[in-house]
């Protein structure tokens, strides 16, 4: 993988000394993507460092797109790309939509023709119409490590079938989060 500098890194340093909770967005353009991250920059690094994992992102465009993905969304945890598409190959995500269009991801606010309308309008006014990387790959999150003990896979079946973010940290032992707007009812 490589990070906002360009700098390579091995894959198994993301994970070879501490678990790791890794998701693999399709586009850093994708409209689910980048609400789906948006909630996970809402993650504290206080539950994270509690529970001793990391929380890593892995997009499929060129590095230079990850400071201003991160700008966008907010997020502030660890983010590289696979710009070959390696990693997303050898776990097995998939290349195109599955048929079972009703799996609704929780983190995704947009409607499909506003959301797909906004994904346009990012890819026709960002550097000389760089649609970052292969926009039928689809995307999964992993719960990896230490070493080489996976904990958790999951591929998405489309762009809408991201695993709830509650449901990742809660299998890694992380605490959970409150993602509604609504205020919470404190009860004295």
């Amino acid at each position: 993988v490589v990070d906002a500098d360009g700098r390579s890194v091995p894959f198994q340093a993301l994970y070879g000394e501490q678990k790791a909770i890794v998701v693999f967005v399709r586009s850093f353009l994708c409209y689910t993507c980048k609400e789906y991250v948006e909630d996970m920059a809402k993650v504290p690094k206080a539950f994270l460092q509690e529970a001793n994992v990391r929380l890593v992102v892995i997009g499929q465009s060129s590095y230079n797109h990850i400071k201003p993905f991160c700008s966008l969304t907010g997020y502030t945890h660890e983010m590289y790309v696979d710009p070959q598409r390696e990693i997303y190959k050898r776990l097995g995500m998939k290349r195109g939509e599955g048929n079972n269009i009703s799996v609704r991801s929780p983190h995704v606010k947009s409607n499909t023709l506003l959301g797909s309308i906004r994904s346009i309008w990012r890819a026709m006014t960002g550097p000389a119409f760089d649609f970052q990387g292969d926009p039928a790959q689809q995307g999964g999150a992993l719960i990896i490590g230490p070493g080489n003990e996976v904990h958790f896979l999951h591929l998405d079946k489309n762009r809408l079938d991201h695993v709830p973010i509650n449901t990742v940290l809660q299998l890694a032992g992380v605490k959970t989060v409150n993602f509604s707007n609504q205020p919470q009812i404190i009860d004295i």
